[in-house]
């Protein structure tokens, strides 16, 4: 017999007193009005009542008959919890301790002759399959990413660090989403101050939906006034594993596919799997293209604004003579003529993430050149900016973390306004000013331009280039690993 509560009735206010005493009529109020809520009642062969209650969108229905109800058909222990086939039985003693089970997959099940409540945990395992990585893609390496749950993921990073010292803590955040959060750390590597400052920040976050790790990051940062990221957002386990190995924490959220790493640095955002896979030359090459194509997507279309606006006299006679026949018919100014394009290419980037991947790739192709071509025909931009623009968004893509490039972009506006006004003077003073704000900001209080202000001279082997592999004898000092060597000394 299978009841639906779809009644209306007044259900208790969530403020009332904690611990309260459970009763049948008190769990029936708290289901009040829940389609998915069900009631069974069965009765054994010993003629003993058993009420079984559930969400049925949260379990596993056929974990439900197979460990539960079909045992319990065939009972005839006085004893009937002992039929049930799950090792996962927890007594239940108050409402507010049967209504978070209720809500985490659990059934409850009343005996009525011994008037005993119990739960079984019956989750529903279902959910997204494990898949390649979007965000970070890679040639060579592993292939697998994190998914939605929580418990796979601590699997697929446990797969690549099987030791007992990795050690995992859990955290619930959000009064309304009551999100899980771990903590994970390899003891004896990982330093204590930085377990307890992210310990500290995960229990002092007090709000009441945290639906995702950005949003835990936004109340565990050291400076919320900022566009650079002090956490690193990855969805690749073999990147956590990697991070663990050298001293940082990781931090899973529960349905959501990307971790936080930390304590980061300004560089570790350059950094990407593929640099420790490759052949060391060619790795510290790319890692080198990475800094450069950062500083060209910073620099290139604000010094076209200087030069053409402040310094003409610093450009050489031959690419004068092109910039000038370039611009003799343009009505705007360079300020503004790069402007506009720089927003349309960003409106072109953005529309082409929000679209179907196929239709993404073709509109920002065909986008990029038809609107570049349109606007030099029609007098609104030059050849020169045109180029300069296009190499400046692809030099952007190669920065490998996603927040990043974004942080990127707005400082390539704020370099340009500086431009616009000051010339190359204020695009100095810009840098400058970047480098004063980064070098004041920290990651759970760690500086973020070590190891180069504080100066740490064995850290910078993995720095600019990726050194081979055979001289990263001990781990980064900057992160004060409690384990310094990387090898076992042996005799």
């Amino acid at each position: 017999m299978v009841w639906k509560r779809t009644s209306t009735g007044v259900r208790n206010s969530t403020e009332q007193a904690q611990n309260t005493p459970i009763t049948l009529e008190v769990i029936l109020e708290r289901i009040d009005n829940m389609e998915d809520a069900e009631i069974i009642e069965h009765q054994t062969p010993n003629v003993t009542k058993i009420i079984l209650v559930y969400i049925r969108t949260l379990i596993d229905i056929a974990r439900l008959n197979e460990s539960v109800i079909q045992p319990l058909r065939s009972c005839s222990n006085e004893n009937h919890l002992e039929c049930i086939s799950s090792s996962k039985i927890t007594e239940i003693l108050t409402v507010e301790e049967a209504e978070k089970q209720l809500m985490l997959g659990s059934i409850l099940i009343f005996d009525t002759e011994e008037n005993q409540w119990c739960s079984v945990n019956l989750k529903d395992p279902s959910g997204r399959g494990i898949e390649t990585s979007e965000t970070e893609t890679i040639l060579y390496g592993a292939k697998d990413s994190f998914t939605e749950n929580i418990d796979q993921n601590i699997a697929l990073i446990r797969r690549r660090l099987p030791i007992t010292t990795l050690k995992t803590e859990k955290f619930t955040v959000g009064s309304l989403t009551e999100t899980n959060v771990v903590l994970m750390y390899i003891e004896g590597i990982t330093s204590t101050r930085f377990i307890t400052i992210a310990r500290e920040k995960i229990k002092n976050v007090n709000y009441d939906q945290i639906l995702d790790s950005s949003q835990l990051a936004a109340f565990m940062e050291d400076h919320t006034h900022t566009v650079f990221p002090q956490f690193q957002q990855t969805d690749r386990p073999d990147v956590c594993a990697f991070a663990l190995g050298v001293g940082k924490l990781t931090i899973l959220v529960d349905n959501t596919p990307f971790a936080l790493n930390a304590p980061i640095t300004f560089f570790h955002l350059f950094q990407s799997p593929e640099d420790y896979i490759n052949r060391w030359i060619v790795a510290s090459f790319l890692r080198i293209i990475r800094y450069l194509s950062f500083m060209l997507s910073l620099l290139m279309v604000p010094l076209y604004v200087a030069l053409t606006t402040h310094h003409y006299q610093m450009i050489p006679l031959q690419i004068l003579f092109v910039l000038v026949d370039t611009r003799s018919q343009l009505p705007l100014s360079p300020f503004w003529e790069s402007l506009i394009m720089l927003v349309t290419i960003e409106i072109i980037k953005e529309a082409s993430l929000r679209m179907p991947t196929k239709s993404g790739q073709t509109l920002g192709v065909i986008g990029g050149i038809v609107v570049g071509q349109a606007a030099v025909e029609a007098g609104f931009a030059s050849q020169v900016l045109i180029v300069l623009v296009g190499i400046s968004a692809i030099a952007s893509f190669l920065v490998p973390n996603y927040l990043m490039s974004k942080a990127n972009t707005l400082i390539q506006f704020i370099l340009l306004i500086l431009a616009s006004f000051l010339g190359v003077m204020g695009i100095f003073m810009g840098i400058l000013i970047l480098f004063v704000h980064m070098n004041a900001l920290t990651s759970l209080k760690q500086p973020y331009l070590v190891p180069v202000t504080p100066f740490y001279g064995k850290d910078w082997i993995d720095l600019f280039i990726r050194g081979p592999l055979t001289w990263m004898k001990t781990r980064p000092e900057a992160l004060h690993p409690l384990q310094k060597w990387r090898y076992s000394r042996r005799r």
